[in-house]
This record gives structure tokens, sequence and C-alpha cells, in this order.
């Protein structure tokens, strides 16, 4: 996981890493269709607190008795010359995906 973090880090150079956050979620969906944190990492953010419901932006995203990894990534971009933007500009974007064969593990936690 500190590799997958780092790579982000890597990519977003030679802008400031330090506007950079990046997170990294397990989702255990159980049997009634409640999604849970089992795992999270982060770079530069807060971890997502372990035993966490979490509500899914599309409820065709929580088939019961599956898991997600869910990928969360932000930015604030300060433009090095801006004659009509002022500030930074928040990027964002989220991405969930649903592993093929086994349950994600991290750091001896198996997301099952």
């Amino acid at each position: 996981m500190t590799n997958i973090l780092n790579a982000s880090a890597a990519i977003i150079k030679p802008y400031s890493v330090g506007n950079l956050t990046a997170t990294i979620t397990c989702l255990k969906i159980d049997a009634a269709g409640i999604v849970k944190v089992k795992w999270s990492e982060t770079l530069n953010g807060t971890k997502r607190t372990i035993g966490a419901a979490i509500t899914l932006p599309d409820a065709a995203l929580a088939v019961p008795n599956t898991y997600l990894v869910w990928s969360e990534v932000s930015y604030n971009y300060t433009p090095v010359v801006g004659y009509m933007i002022t500030g930074s500009i928040s990027l964002a974007d989220q991405m969930f995906m649903s592993p093929r064969i086994t349950p994600p593990v991290y750091d001896g936690v198996t997301c099952s």
C-alpha cells in the first residue's frame, strides 16, 4: 500500500505533494447489503474509521456478500499563471472497484 500511495505522489511531481490527498479503503458488504469499512490507508489524509457504515453513491454497487476497493483522491491546484483564475482549484475523484478473485488483504486484515 505504501508503494501505491508513494506512486501517486510521484505522478503529481513537480507539483506539491502536500496538496495531494489519496485514500484507499476496503469495504465489506454483508448479506443485508450494509457496507462497512474493513481497512483504510491514506497519504496526507485521514483514514476511514474501521467498522464505520458507508453509503454508496449508487445502490447497485451494494451487492450482498461482496467487497469493494474504494479509491479517493483530491488535489488543491494553484495555477502558476492565472489571468482568469485566482486562488486554488479543488480537483477530486473517486472510484469503486470489485476485486475479481479474492478479498484484498492489507496489514494482516482481510476484507471479508
